[in-house]
């Protein structure tokens, strides 16, 4: 305990991240557990009783805005009340993160589902996607499929380990925790679905808003590790999306590096919804994509966790 009061703030988040980090990559290797199933089995029961298709598209803004409230408040509340009857202060926030940052498992998953479209598997491929993503499924291709899987990993990624970890870093365990919760509740009410178009407008705009700077720093890392690969066209092709409240950028950019097409048209509750495309001119992705995706995200979660421990280790060393 002494060691670590001795670090300074940003130091000591970045030791206790690279922790909780092990633990969970650990942990998720051997068990499939899902520490948040029960709070979003709650945010589905409360849509059904407060989402009222009947209102107008403003009610149902409002009560989607009204839901998120009466959800995180108390939560945020009590977990911020509870912390002064923690003796062992790095214990209870390395539990808060922990439960934080999503699972580790998305590698393993799109292994089996590249290995299922490899063997003509489609039924198999579309049995392990199906869980994951809000788009149906049941008509896809293998290249669909391949598409979808990318365009997956990438965006969790991003959102539930990506921005968890920066908010951590530079805000806390509570605030990391708060924003996985708002996460959660936009993936129950996402507004891709016509049920809660209106409901889920104010939870997606809160989240695009925590991850407009972390995806843009993941996007930057893009660039830099694609240095081979022209880069100044790689910017200029992506600079239009840099101030757009979404992820864009970042799919773009995941597109042109993989040298593959991602976006385009998706169903969600069998209604068609045309979303950008990116990377048109490219080839449609194949399982062998897959896994070159999967180890490019790697690669960026490596570099990124190299770089902030440089950082680290340099404010420790000009604090002492």
């Amino acid at each position: 305990m002494t060691a670590l009061s001795n670090l300074n703030d940003f130091s000591y988040n970045v030791l206790l991240l690279i922790i909780a980090l092990a633990i969970k990559a650990l942990i998720s290797h051997f068990i499939a557990h899902d520490p948040l199933r029960f709070f979003r089995f709650y945010c589905h029961q409360l849509a059904k009783k407060v989402n009222k298709p009947k209102n107008s598209s403003n009610q149902q803004s409002i009560a989607g805005l009204i839901a998120m409230v009466i959800t995180l408040l108390p939560i945020i509340i009590i977990l911020w009340l509870f912390e002064v009857f923690i003796e062992v202060a790095y214990l209870w926030q390395g539990l808060l993160l922990y439960i934080a940052l999503g699972s580790f498992g998305l590698e393993s998953i799109n292994k089996k589902l590249a290995q299922a479209l490899a063997a003509k598997q489609t039924y198999v491929a579309k049995q392990l996607l199906s869980p994951l993503v809000l788009r149906n499924t049941e008509n896809l291709s293998n290249l669909g499929l391949s598409k979808a899987a990318i365009e997956m990993q990438l965006l969790r990624t991003l959102q539930q380990i990506y921005v968890v970890s920066f908010i951590f870093l530079f805000t806390g365990p509570l605030a990391a925790l708060s924003y996985r919760l708002i996460l959660e509740m936009h993936y129950c009410w996402n507004s891709k679905s016509l049920t809660f178009k209106h409901f889920g407008y104010y939870v997606r705009i809160i989240v695009n808003l925590c991850q407009w700077l972390p995806i843009r720093l993941f996007s930057l890392l893009l660039l830099i590790t694609s240095l081979g690969k022209n880069p100044l066209l790689f910017w200029r092709l992506s600079k239009v999306h840099f101030f757009k409240l979404n992820n864009d950028i970042a799919i773009l950019l995941f597109a042109l590096v993989l040298e593959v097409k991602l976006g385009g048209v998706a169903m969600y509750e069998q209604n068609k919804l045309r979303k950008s495309s990116f990377n048109d001119l490219a080839k449609q992705p194949e399982p062998t994509d897959i896994i070159h995706a999967s180890k490019k995200i790697k690669q960026i979660m490596w570099v990124t966790l190299f770089l902030v421990g440089c950082v680290a280790t340099f404010l420790s060393f000009i604090s002492t």
